[in-house]
């Protein structure tokens, strides 16, 4: 059992942990999604979820916190001035993990993206346009030809 063991460790001593935590946290924000396995994703979810959640405040000391997490002007700039704006309305539950299988060289799961803004997604396509297989796609071909 796990009872009070929380946090994630990934096998390294606590400087390294954070300096992982805060170029993953640049990269997330910069590129609104990274490439990384699943475990480390998982363990910076929250601290983004948490910057985000303090740029939504926009005061000196949000800013400041967040400086003190993040430490790239510039991403820091594009966390309040676009990324915070985006989720104004919405409470929580800004990231999503997408898994992308196993990498080649260790097999360690993979997450390809994970999507800094939940409010760029695609649109999907209407019910029956794309994606229609089988017996539907034949009976689809079969209407067609017989009109």
């Amino acid at each position: 059992m796990r009872h009070r063991k929380d946090g994630f460790k990934l096998g390294r001593v606590t400087a390294h942990r954070w300096a992982l935590f805060r170029n993953l946290l640049v990269a997330l924000f910069r590129h609104q999604r990274i490439q990384t396995t699943e475990a480390k994703a998982k363990a910076v979810r929250g601290l983004a979820e948490h910057m985000i959640t303090l740029a939504k405040r926009d005061t000196l000391h949000a800013r400041r916190q967040v400086l003190a997490m993040v430490p790239d002007t510039a991403v820091v700039g594009q966390l309040f001035g676009t990324i915070a704006p985006r989720f104004g309305d919405r409470h929580g539950g800004y990231t999503r993990l997408i898994k992308a299988g196993r990498r080649p060289g260790d097999n360690a799961p993979v997450t390809p993206k994970e999507k800094g803004p939940k409010g760029e997604q695609r649109e999907k396509a209407p019910r029956g346009e794309a994606g229609a297989t089988g017996k539907r796609k034949k009976k689809e071909k079969a209407a067609a030809a017989s009109a």
